[in-house]
């Protein structure tokens, strides 16, 4: 099973590389965001987008309420394990 991480980009780093800064719970990772973009929502478009982050890549976008109902749901998951 693989565990994705909701996470919002707050910066472009390398047009490039297609490499972005998201902001995961406080927490800023340089992530990949190259299965995100394409010629609908080419990457100058993403500052703001929630992603879902695996391994250090942005699998794919998220609204903001799916975002934060996921972000929630782990917080709880974190406290029954605590």
């Amino acid at each position: 099973m693989c565990l994705g991480i909701p996470g919002q980009i707050i910066e472009i780093t390398d047009i490039n590389r297609q490499l972005a800064l998201v902001d995961i719970g406080g927490v800023k990772r340089q992530v990949n965001i190259a299965c995100i973009v394409d010629q609908s929502h080419p990457i100058e478009t993403c500052v703001g987008d929630w992603v879902l982050v695996h391994v250090g890549f942005a699998m794919n976008r998220l609204d903001e309420q799916e975002a934060a109902e996921t972000l929630e749901l782990l917080k709880e998951l974190a406290i029954a394990n605590g």
